[in-house]
């Protein structure tokens, strides 16, 4: 099965964020974030803390993953 992605790399906030909330409405709960600035990483991460998600974040390169996990 193929994961689902946020792809934000390009965007500034709040755009990543506008997206991993639409995600979240929709009911998913296990995908990955892909964006490529810290500030966008940060406040994805606080999103994701505030609705009771943890996620695992690794650099592939200029791209910064969030697996975003229950």
């Amino acid at each position: 099965m193929m994961t689902y992605k946020v792809d934000a790399r390009g965007l500034s906030c709040p755009q990543p964020v506008i997206m991993v909330d639409r995600a979240l409405k929709e009911g998913k709960t296990d995908f990955e974030v892909l964006v490529d600035n810290e500030v966008s990483r940060e406040n994805v991460l606080r999103l994701l803390k505030k609705n009771g998600l943890s996620a695992e974040v690794k650099e592939e390169g200029p791209t910064i993953v969030i697996k975003v996990v229950k």
